[in-house]
């Protein structure tokens, strides 16, 4: 039987909200040895900020990391989503038809409680993969 992403997504991911700075949201990423913020307002998905949207949107643009909201430069809708119960074999479709490395994962209301990634299910799949291995390694510092 194929996994849900319930049993292989990072529950609780990161988030901000759309007015927090690039700065803020680069220092929690480098906190929490992650690659991408959920960008929420309340309840709500407003978009996902990954550090390639810094390094291209930001940065590359001369734009101020202190004083640039994420919501800026964050990806916006339409966002590709996963629901809890849905499986890793749809995740994997998802990821190759839109070619993203990650998926918010999103309750029936649109409330955010999760992000997986493609780490995340190579390690479900092929934990003897090299993609697995590297997803499990520690961070290099």
């Amino acid at each position: 039987m194929t996994p849900q992403i319930r049993d292989v997504m990072s529950p609780g991911a990161a988030a901000v909200e759309p007015m927090t700075t690039v700065a803020a949201a680069a220092r929690l990423m480098r906190e929490q040895d992650i690659g991408d913020v959920l960008v929420t307002y309340d309840c709500d998905l407003f978009g996902v900020l990954t550090d390639r949207d810094i390094a291209i949107r930001a940065v590359a643009e001369g734009r101020d990391p202190r004083s640039t909201p994420v919501g800026s430069v964050c990806t916006r809708p339409p966002l590709v989503t996963l629901a809890p119960d849905d499986t890793t074999d749809r995740a994997a479709v998802l990821m190759r038809q839109y070619a993203v490395r990650r998926l918010p994962v999103v309750e029936r209301g649109g409330c955010p409680v999760g992000i997986v990634s493609l780490g995340d299910l190579a390690v479900s799949e092929d934990p003897r993969s090299a993609l697995a291995d590297i997803s499990e390694a520690a961070p290099n510092t």
